[in-house]
């Protein structure tokens, strides 16, 4: 079968920065469903589309086509008295918006100072380009309920 729109693809995958770097050795496979639902960066799900199982790909994915170039506008320093004592570098948190709607953004903890605290909103990701190589490893027809949600259901896939 080929991959078209609403056929559900599993991959065997892997990514790298474009150094060699390992960014995610895709330990489980990555199951999504084919078609523009959001659940493959677009520029992949492109150069999937026509291929069938057992099919090689590797895709040089720029930042723009990931998660995007790194804006130093999304680094703020804050003041230490907004967070609470437990907080360590490393720690995301979502934060809304100044007119109260949450806007989901994220940001991680980056640096904590006397009475400073560094967060940014950027991707860990953003501004590298990364290789995604994988293999086709299943297709299959999507149920009419995984097409009505948008996404797949049952193994590897979303469960409700």
């Amino acid at each position: 079968m080929l991959i078209a729109r609403n056929t559900v693809v599993t991959l065997k995958y892997s990514v790298k920065a474009t150094d060699g770097e390992a960014v995610d050795e895709g330990a489980a496979p990555l199951v999504y469903l084919h078609g523009g639902y959001g659940g493959i960066f677009d520029r992949i799900e492109e150069e999937l589309q026509g291929k069938t199982e057992g099919d090689v790909l590797e895709v040089r994915l720029e930042p723009e086509d990931a998660f995007g170039e790194y804006d130093a506008e999304l680094v703020a320093i804050e003041p230490r008295q907004l967070f609470p004592d437990n907080i360590e570098v490393g720690m995301q948190f979502e934060r809304g918006s100044e007119d109260g709607e949450d806007d989901d953004a994220l940001f991680t903890i980056t640096d904590i100072a006397d009475d400073k605290v560094v967060v940014d909103g950027n991707h860990p990701l953003a501004g590298v380009a990364l290789v995604f190589s994988c293999t086709v490893t299943g297709v299959r027809p999507a149920t009419t309920e995984e097409i009505t949600h948008g996404h797949v259901h049952g193994d590897h896939g979303h469960h409700h």
